[in-house]
Order: structure tokens, then C-alpha cells, then sequence
């Protein structure tokens, strides 16, 4: 006798005894094939066909959990949960406000659409975007290419239904933390890589000398060196008091993600997290670069240490110089209708200047080729022409570090040089997967892909109907040669910097090797005298050697002693020393006596 518990959409409960083998599962349902908005229907309930449901959560035997929920995966958001549906349906109205991606930002579009014989750009923002996309492209235009400069929600809901952009890919686009990858889909392409860059630091110029300096968004402080005196101090007081409090710290994905002072959501709590925020910066190494919000190396993969952050950004090589490495993740989407959407978090301007730059000449590849996958092309081989002067940064501040540890070592130096083995290896393997992906785009032929099945129906097999040239996979080597050339340098950095560290060991070990060997040797010429003075410095009652002669006779049996007991002591030095005269006085003679031969030689051979 079994029993079984029927929870039907009614919510009736029916029980029934005797049950028989559970009947063949329901049709399986592709659920990717569905519409979002379609509804299942529910099956049929016949005398012959009873549902056996699972148990339910309210008849389970309640217990606590002991899992552990004080850390989270960065960029995951701070409602993800493990389990969680994957990916993001753009499509879809999510009734639960925690699904519902809050991400705003104000963002910088362009939109080119060019063909051999004709370019076209517009620049468009989140407002006036839907009403560009609701225009037909035009027939001339043989490629487009959408380059969005900024994160926003709304933005990327509009492209993703335009273009049929698969849910998992729009997930990685809102996730700021991806490995570097392609991920091929029926009609379109999803690629992901870092970009990574040289920074200037921004000072707040308007702030008094005698008060602190807020050099960043998230709070962090600078203190520059206060002046003393009466004076001082009463100006001090003055500044704090007519002072505005200093910007706090951003804590929604909203406000991190804005790389303008644009329209934001102060109330959000966002879908992608920015981690540990950003630092106000120039977009470049120069001081004439606008002023954004930017992400850090140590920021970009410090973790959720923000103290360890603080000191390896405060240590770094490049502090001194005001200079720091900027990443951002880049997201680009390649479509069987040859177009492109690229979405940048800040940094779109330093990569469309030199592109339209080309597109606007009727001589360049790009433009005569008309093909998206140039495009692509173009936009990779610019983002590793970027870390070129960040490679250079590095290799000017390990030449003047080799400089200060060959004139002058010391152990302060080895802390300099781990912050920038730690930056060099950060920095080296944020590039090289890059060259597994020009690989992967190289070998691409428009093959089936395999796409998993759902609710356990057979692996599908789908044409992919996205082309890489074969112009673009020669290019690509060009772009793979770079990478390999950076990535070979760093290497050669990190073991230089390795190198350095055991120099500075080595030469602190053989300073202190000799200065032991000094003080041996000073011990050693004072250990008779020692020994004879405190002999002499005995109360006798009847000294006769101290009462009869002066302080010269002390002199004359120590200095005889003192000789003897030395050249004992110091026995074996003294027979390594000889013997390696010896040795280099032969040496110097066999060589005399070749030089002497071959200068012989030479002359009889003379006419």
C-alpha cells in the first residue's frame, strides 16, 4: 500500500491507494523555441492518467541551513543566488522586481553605416536611439557597426531584440568579470575581451594646499603635508569648516557604471556590480584626456580586499608618476547581417576616433571591403595597440628600479618590486587569452554548431551563419604577432624583477658575510690581549713580572703573543691566500709567454 499526493492547478489534494507504475513523462517542450510570452498549457487530467507530483517544500522536515552567505561572486549583483535562472531574456517582463536588470546609465551611440562608395554616421543617445532603430537600413549600406559607449539597461534591451541576442550572451555583456572568449550562436557572435590602457590620475586642483585631497569617488583620501604653526592651524580650521564633505562612496551598479555625470538610478542596486568601484582618471596618459570614472588593475582583480587594494595602488610603480593601467571589459557582438554592436564601458572614444578615421577614406581596407568581421578586426587589433604604451610604462619604471638596486640595494626595494611582478603577471594574463580568441576567430568556418538540449531532448545542431573573412583571418595574425611580442616582454620583465629580488638578498647576504668577517678578524687580534690583560690585572700579593718592570713589559709579551696566536687563527686564510697567488702569478706568466708565441709567430709570417 503506497500513497501519493495529487496537487493539481485547483489545489486539491487526491489521494489514491494500489497506484500503478508512473506513466510515460509529458511531451518534452523546447523551451528556447518558445515564445516568452507563450504560456504551457497543462495536461489533460483522465481517470488513466494521474500526475504524480514532487513532494512539496511545505511537507518537508524544516532544517537550517549551513551554508555559508557572507561572500558573493563579484558582478553577479546583490540579489543573485545560487541556482539562479542563467542568462537574461530581453524579451521577457519579469514579474520579480530582483530579475529585473536596474542598470542606467547615460551612453554615447554611434552609428555608422558605410559602403564602398558611401559613409554615414550618426550620433545618437539612449532617447533617440528606439527611434533610429525603428528606420530601415538603408539599401547602400552594405555594413553597420553600433558602437555604444556606457551600460545601460535600456540600451542593451533595444539592441537585444532588434538583433535576436541570445540571453547568455547578454548575461556575460551585464557581467563586468568574463574570461576572454567567443561563444558562437545560430545567427550571431559573442566575443569578450579586456581592454586595458594607460591612465592619468586626476588631482582636484581646486583644493587649498593644507587640506586633505579627495583623489577618488569611492572615498578614498590623499593627505598632503600640512604646514605648522599659529597661523596655519587657524587656516586650517577655517578650510574644514567652509569645506564641503567629500563625495561618498558609490554603492549601486548604476552610479559605478556611469562614466559621465549622467542620469542615474541613486536607488538602484544594479545587476552588474562593479566590484570594488572606480577612480577618477584621465581616459589617457595625458592631462588633456577628459576626466571619467575608471576601473584599476588592482580594482579590476583585487577582490573583495579594498585595504589590500588601497596599498598596492598607494606602492605601485606608476604611482610616482601619477600614471595607473585602466581595464574595462569589451563586449562586441558580430551578426550574420553583417553588423557589428560593440559596447564599451568608458573608453569607446579612444577606439572609434581611429576607425571612423579609416572609414572616412575611400583608399582604406575597411572601406573597400565593406565587411563586418574587418570591423571586428579593427576593433581588437585597437585595443592591444592600447596596452603597447602601458608595456612601455612598465618597462621604463623596471629600468630605473634595476638602476636604483645595481647602485645602491636595498631591502625596501623588494616591496616595489613584488607590486610590480604583481601588476606585470595581472597584466600579461589579462592579454594572452587574447590569442587564443584571434585563434578561434582564424579558424572559424561557417560549420553546424552543437546547441544543448532542453528538458533532455537530443544536442541540436544549428548552422551558424556567421563568415570571418579570409582577409579578416589573415589580418587577425597580424594582431596575434603584437600579442605574442607584449606578452614575451612582460615575461622577460617578470624574470628580470625575479632576478633583481635575488640580487638584492644576495648582496645584503654578502654585506653582512663581510662585515662578519671584519669583526672575526678584529676579535681575533684582540682575543690575546684580552687574555694578557686580564692576567696582569690579577691582585696578586707577590707579582713580581708587574712590580719590577714598567707598562713597555706588557707590551713585549703581548705583541710576540698577539702575532702568534693570530697567524695560528688565521692559518688556513692565510695558506688560501698564498696559494691563490701562486695560482694567479702562473696564470699571468702562461699568458705572457701565448702573447708572446702568437707575437712571434706573427712576424715570421710576415714578408
Amino acid at each position: 500500500m503506497s500513497d501519493s499526493r495529487d496537487y493539481g492547478l485547483d489545489g486539491a489534494t487526491k489521494v489514491q491507494s494500489n497506484t500503478s507504475p508512473s506513466p510515460m513523462p509529458p511531451s518534452q517542450i523546447d523551451l528556447e523555441a518558445q515564445s516568452p510570452h507563450s504560456q504551457v498549457q497543462p495536461q489533460e487530467k483522465t481517470k488513466d492518467n494521474v500526475i504524480f507530483p514532487i513532494e512539496s517544500a511545505r511537507f518537508r522536515q524544516p532544517n537550517r541551513s549551513n551554508t555559508a552567505k557572507t561572500y558573493k561572486p563579484q558582478g553577479r549583483g546583490r540579489d543573485w543566488h545560487p541556482g539562479q535562472e542563467p542568462g537574461i531574456d530581453t524579451s521577457a517582463t519579469h514579474a520579480h522586481p530582483s530579475l529585473a536588470p536596474n542598470l542606467h546609465a547615460r551612453c554615447d551611440i554611434t552609428v555608422v553605416d558605410f559602403s564602398e562608395g558611401d559613409m554615414r554616421l550618426q550620433d545618437l543617445d539612449n532617447e533617440t536611439l528606439p527611434d533610429f532603430m525603428d528606420l530601415p537600413k538603408p539599401d547602400w549600406a552594405a555594413c553597420r557597426w553600433i558602437n555604444v559607449n556606457g551600460l545601460s539597461w535600456d540600451v542593451i534591451k533595444l539592441l537585444g531584440n532588434e538583433k535576436h541576442l541570445h540571453r547568455l550572451a547578454i548575461e556575460d555583456l551585464m557581467n563586468p568579470r568574463n574570461r576572454t572568449k567567443a561563444d558562437w550562436y545560430s545567427d550571431h557572435t559573442y566575443i569578450v575581451l579586456p581592454l586595458q590602457k594607460l591612465i592619468h590620475f586626476h588631482s582636484d586642483t581646486h583644493c587649498d594646499s593644507d587640506c586633505e585631497e579627495w583623489g577618488s569617488d569611492d572615498g578614498i583620501t590623499r593627505k598632503k603635508k600640512q604646514k605648522k604653526g599659529l597661523l596655519s592651524s587657524f587656516r586650517r580650521k577655517r578650510v574644514v569648516k567652509n569645506r564641503k564633505d567629500p563625495p561618498k562612496p558609490l554603492d549601486s551598479a548604476a552610479e559605478m557604471h556611469t562614466p559621465y555625470n549622467g542620469y542615474v538610478d541613486p536607488t538602484s542596486k544594479g545587476f552588474a556590480d562593479a566590484g570594488n568601484g572606480f577612480v577618477k582618471a584621465h581616459s589617457s596618459s595625458t592631462m588633456d584626456a577628459p576626466v571619467t570614472n575608471v576601473r584599476t588593475l588592482q580594482r579590476y582583480t583585487g577582490g573583495p580586499n579594498e585595504e589590500r587594494i588601497e596599498f598596492m595602488e598607494k606602492h605601485s610603480a606608476l604611482a610616482s608618476k601619477s600614471l595607473g593601467v585602466g581595464v574595462e571589459q569589451v563586449s562586441i557582438f558580430l551578426t550574420s547581417d553583417n553588423t557589428v554592436i560593440s559596447f564599451f564601458e568608458y573608453s569607446a572614444q579612444d577606439i572609434e576616433s581611429p576607425i571612423i578615421t579609416r572609414l572616412s577614406s575611400h583608399e582604406t581596407i575597411l572601406r573597400r571591403t565593406a565587411d563586418a568581421s574587418m570591423i571586428l578586426q579593427a576593433i581588437i587589433d585597437a585595443i592591444i595597440d592600447l596596452a603597447i604604451p602601458v608595456a612601455e610604462a612598465y618597462q621604463d619604471a623596471i629600468g630605473e628600479l634595476e638602476l636604483n638596486v645595481l647602485t645602491e640595494a636595498d631591502i625596501s626595494h623588494t616591496t616595489s618590486l613584488y607590486v610590480l611582478t604583481s601588476e606585470v603577471v595581472q597584466f600579461r594574463s589579462n592579454l594572452s587569452p587574447i590569442v587564443n580568441l584571434v585563434n578561434t576567430l582564424r579558424d572559424h568556418k561557417s560549420d553546424t554548431v552543437p546547441t544543448p538540449g532542453v528538458n533532455g531532448k537530443p544536442t541540436k545542431q544549428i548552422s551558424s551563419n556567421v563568415t570571418i573573412s579570409p582577409m579578416t583571418q589573415v589580418y587577425l595574425g597580424d594582431v596575434e604577432d603584437h600579442i605574442i611580442l607584449i606578452t614575451d616582454g612582460l615575461g622577460q620583465m617578470t624574470h628580470a624583477a625575479g632576478n633583481m629580488i635575488d640580487l638584492i638578498f644576495n648582496k645584503n647576504g654578502a654585506r653582512q658575510n663581510e662585515t662578519m668577517k671584519q669583526l672575526t678578524v678584529v676579535t681575533i687580534l684582540f682575543l690575546p690581549l684580552t687574555f694578557l690583560t686580564g692576567y696582569f690585572g690579577m691582585n696578586f700579593v707577590n707579582f713580581t713580572g708587574a712590580h719590577n718592570h714598567g707598562d713597555g713589559y706588557f707590551w713585549e709579551i703581548a705583541a710576540p703573543v698577539s702575532f702568534v696566536v693570530t697567524i695560528y687563527l688565521m692559518r688556513n686564510f692565510i695558506r688560501q691566500q698564498f696559494s691563490r697567488k701562486l695560482q694567479r702569478r702562473g696564470i699571468n706568466q702562461s699568458r705572457k709567454r701565448r702573447q708572446a708565441r702568437q707575437e712571434n709567430e706573427t712576424k715570421q709570417k710576415r714578408p
